[in-house]
């Protein structure tokens, strides 16, 4: 049976209708169980050994269109609907987004779960299946306000099993159910996503925005992603989340093993753990002592074959995101961890006396990290600069001691979802041009270097660039009420809102500009600044960021002097499928974290591959972007890291002393409390990121505002000689096949994995 005829005998069997009298909704679930069969019938990927990814968070976006790509049936689909009348374009709009990651983390645990399904590899991601993820974002009066984000329907990529573990914690055991999403290689087999859920879970018990009962553990435990920490009960049911995922994890891999009749003393040829990031820490102990207490095994060859098993990324330098729990709070959800944890750090202190690479400290605080570093036998940083950062300062002490165990895996993005899928337009164009191998072997982009004297290519690239600003206009109009004219430079920040990414500093900009416009400056160009966020709920000073966007939105957007020149959009609920749409339409995209500060970034490679131009620091894998494309095709702007290490060293950093010195700067901060600011907007707010700004600015948004106003001034003029920005936008796109998730992967396996 051909696809027509398949697709017409599943609209006739759901639904007794045609393809032509169904709805996109109807045709979206035909299409969903049309894909499931063709899933079905693609071999597992298998081999004897096997790759376990665990994480808090799996970022995996609307899979339709990713699924047939990879299944290599999306144009011969396309064609069949198209026949009949029908879009899979709108058909795609239908899906709901899984709600199961937050940010770059677990974006970029989707990425790699593809790629390792793409390169043949044996791998599966193990996490919770969140029933309303982080949250979904609505604005009103202008501040954030956090709903529950509802994503799960009874059709869906989500497989149920009839696996389940018992799980134990101090005061209650619980039952999990395993949830399968089939992972597809691009035309490869299949992998799974293993989400662990627990079926007394109780959706009602959400009340008011995100508000729910955090003690009721058996009907809240799966409920969110990274729920409220500010008071004790958050606290305590992080713990309760990590530690039934990784129970759950470590029962599924011994299951596992035993299935395949694998010698469990030997567990380190057949299985490897990577812990992305530190949530999934308690594993190391878990697997201990499930060795110890039902294996038979002694605690030196429990430690012995779990540190061989187990390995670890980190992805910050921020020592407030490297977990530490109290030691109470442990002894009260996971008592039979705590003993298997002191005996891990009284190993550490028998070895060592310098107090920073103890795991649990003199407050009784037990560092995840520590924990990891010690009992696994790889730490790997995710971007050049972050790695060298974490060997020189942050993890110094641990690299004296496992100098071997430090290497560097640079993050990388996969192709088939951010440029396959989400521009399809300029996939085809490079396909035309330079042919097919791209698509397997991501360096091949360097082809199109060879056209980079070509008037034609050159104006076909700034051709799709224009069509998918067009579509971004329109979906933005039709979303959000917004009007926005293409002909602007689309100069777009999108990423999880942090102090240290710097938000308030493109802010700043604006005033600025803003400003400059109302005092008879008028660009030649007009400019459009679009933001894409989400706060956590309990940073106030990010939400005040947030709010002030707004703020300049609704000034700059409704001043009849300025908006012809200038316009503000802050996106509402930013998440992957937004994310696909901007960022093929965009021509600058922001990387202006403070150096030092961002491990990576993955949004960067996003933008370059798709032709934008980066403006930023030498910061995370900006800096292997700019040594890639060199001084002529990325704008960098601020101090370097160093620098800005020797100022947290030295604590000499004060931000008034910017502020007091230099008449651009104070204009631009006193403006956020200035008369017309106030009255759009909340003094209180206003007033806190005022304060914060001027007293604190732990991030050093001053120490760098002079250099990125005078930066990205030159870049907006640049844009206006159309060759030479057409030709960079070629160089970007051609310089990106380094940061595809495949070369990252294949590293991940030579280095650390080992897998056949």
């Amino acid at each position: 049976m051909n696809m027509e005829e398949q697709l017409t005998k599943l609209t006739q069997d759901m639904y007794g209708k045609t393809i032509e009298q169904t709805t996109d909704q109807e045709l979206y679930y035909a299409v969903l169980k049309l894909s499931k069969e063709l899933l079905d019938t693609t071999a597992p990927i298998s081999g004897d050994k096997k790759i376990y990814y665990i994480s808090a968070e799996f970022l995996i976006g609307k899979l339709l269109s990713n699924n047939l790509i990879n299944l290599g049936v999306y144009d011969k689909l396309e064609e069949v609907l198209k026949a009949h009348g029908k879009e899979l374009s709108k058909i795609e709009e239908v899906e709901p987004e899984p709600s199961l990651g937050n940010g770059g983390l677990g974006r970029l645990a989707a990425c790699f779960l593809d790629s390792i399904a793409t390169l043949g590899l044996p791998g599966d991601g193990i996490g919770l299946n969140y029933h309303f993820g982080l949250f979904k974002q609505v604005f009103k009066d202008k501040l954030q306000c956090a709903e529950k984000n509802d994503w799960i329907e009874e059709n869906s990529w989500l497989n149920k099993t009839d696996v389940t573990f018992d799980v134990a914690f101090g005061d209650r055991k619980v039952k999990s159910r395993l949830y399968d999403i089939d992972v597809v290689g691009y035309e490869k087999g299949v992998n799974k996503l293993h989400l662990f859920d627990i079926e007394s879970v109780d959706e009602s018990i959400v009340k008011e925005g995100i508000n729910f009962d955090k003690e009721d553990i058996e009907k809240n435990l799966t409920l969110f992603l990274y729920p409220d920490d500010s008071d004790e009960a958050g606290n305590l049911l992080r713990i309760y989340q990590q530690y039934f995922m990784v129970s759950n994890a470590a029962q599924l891999i011994l299951a596992e093993l035993k299935e395949k009749k694998y010698d469990l003393r030997r567990m380190y040829d057949y299985a490897v753990i990577q812990i992305n990031d530190t949530h999934p820490t308690m594993v190391i102990p878990e697997l201990i002592r499930i060795l110890m207490e039902e294996k038979a095994f002694t605690m030196d060859e429990a430690i012995d074959v779990v540190s061989k098993t187990c390995a670890y990324t980190n992805h910050t330098i921020l020592a407030e995101a490297l977990e530490k729990w109290p030691l109470k709070y442990l002894e009260k959800v996971v008592p039979q961890l705590v003993p298997i944890i002191k005996e891990l750090d009284k190993r550490v202190r028998a070895k060592y006396t310098d107090e920073k690479v103890q795991i649990i400290d003199k407050d009784e605080r037990v560092h995840m990290a520590h924990i990891d570093i010690h009992y696994g036998f790889s730490v790997n940083g995710v971007a050049a600069i972050h790695t060298e950062i974490l060997k020189d300062t942050e993890l110094n002490h641990f690299y004296k001691i496992y100098p071997e165990k430090f290497n560097n895996k640079t993050n990388g993005i996969t192709f088939r979802r951010w440029l396959l899928s989400c521009n399809r337009e300029l996939a085809s164009y490079l396909t035309e041009t330079i042919g097919e191998g791209f698509k397997h072997d991501a360096d091949r982009l360097e082809k199109l270097l060879d056209f980079a004297d070509d008037q034609a290519v050159l104006d076909k690239l700034a051709e799709i660039k224009m069509h998918k600003k067009e579509e971004l206009v329109s979906y933005v109009k039709e979303k959000e009420g917004v009007e926005l004219d293409p002909n602007a430079i689309f100069d777009i920040q999108v990423k999880r809102l942090h102090e240290y990414k710097r938000q308030q500093m493109n802010a700043l900009y604006i005033i600025h500009k803003y400003l400059e416009i109302k005092a008879g400056k008028k660009p030649s160009t007009p400019v459009t600044f679009i933001f894409g966020a989400k706060a956590a709920p309990a940073y106030v000073i990010a939400q005040d960021i947030i709010h002030l966007l707004l703020v300049m939105q609704e000034i700059v957007n409704n001043d009849p002097d300025v908006s012809p020149y200038m316009k503000v959009l802050m996106v509402e609920n930013y998440n992957v499928s937004y994310a696909e749409k901007l960022i093929p339409a965009c021509d600058i995209s922001e990387q202006i974290s403070l150096a030092s500060k961002e491990a990576s970034g993955t949004g960067n490679m996003k933008f370059m591959l798709n032709g934008a131009v980066t403006l930023g620091t030498a910061d995370g894998a900006n800096v292997e972007i700019h040594d890639l494309v060199g001084d002529d095709n990325i704008y960098v702007f601020g101090k370097d890291s160093d620098t800005v290490i020797a100022h947290y060293e030295k604590a000499d950093y004060v931000s008034k002393d910017y502020y007091e010195k230099s008449p651009v700067i104070k204009e631009a901060v006193d403006f956020i409390i200035s008369d017309l600011a106030v009255k759009h907007g909340h003094k209180e707010n206003l007033e806190r990121l005022y304060k914060e700004l001027l007293n604190k600015d732990w991030f050093m948004t001053l120490l760098d505002l002079e250099d990125y106003i005078e930066t990205k001034d030159r870049m907006l003029k640049d844009y206006e000689d159309r060759q030479k920005w057409k030709k960079m936008m070629l160089v970007n796109i051609a310089k990106a096949g380094f940061f595809s998730s495949d070369r990252t992967i294949a590293e991940y396996n030579r280095d650390i994995w080992k897998l056949k």
